[in-house]
């Protein structure tokens, strides 16, 4: 579960009694695609001919350009969080990270769903290399926006540990 119990009014869109802007709102499910697109080769190369993941990625950005719903973007996530299902380890994480990200649209708290499990595709890739974690997770927060940057590393000390403590050392 990546969800807390107690949500954070600023990763609540202004639309639901929330504080977070439309715009910060695209910025969380950008950056969660790109974690997500990062480590989606972990999944295409097990699975070449399906493409739920990708879509599901594709999906996310075009949400966050206006260009899709949020149901269909939803939707694309549960797709390909379907596809995890005959596999294990890092093809399974990558999958389930490009479902997170679709679900972004949804629940904008999904971003460290996206970011938690790539991180966890790469450690099943590298189950000897603590570093290989580490790598990942500063990867992904140089590319955090300079907008949201503050917010996502605010809540990757909240819920770390619930995101299967891959986000803090």
């Amino acid at each position: 579960m990546i969800l807390p119990s107690v949500r954070d009014p600023r990763l609540v869109t202004i639309r639901r009694g929330g504080t977070l802007t439309d715009v910060d709102h695209h910025l969380l499910a950008l950056w969660a695609a790109d974690c997500a697109e990062h480590v989606l080769h972990l999944f295409e190369t097990q699975a070449p001919t399906d493409p739920r993941p990708r879509e599901a990625i594709g999906a996310t950005r075009a949400w966050a350009r206006g260009e899709m719903g949020m149901m269909q973007a939803r939707a694309a996530g549960g797709h390909s969080m379907g596809a995890t299902r005959p596999f294990r380890g890092a093809a399974r994480s990558a999958a389930y990270a490009a479902g997170q990200a679709a679900c972004v649209a949804h629940v904008p708290e999904h971003e460290l769903g996206a970011a938690a499990y790539a991180i966890k595709a790469v450690l099943a890739t590298s189950p000897q290399d603590p570093e290989a974690g580490r790598t990942e997770r500063d990867w992904q927060r140089r590319q955090l926006p300079d907008r949201i940057r503050g917010l996502v590393l605010e809540d990757q000390v909240r819920r770390n540990d619930i995101c299967w403590s891959v986000f803090l050392d």
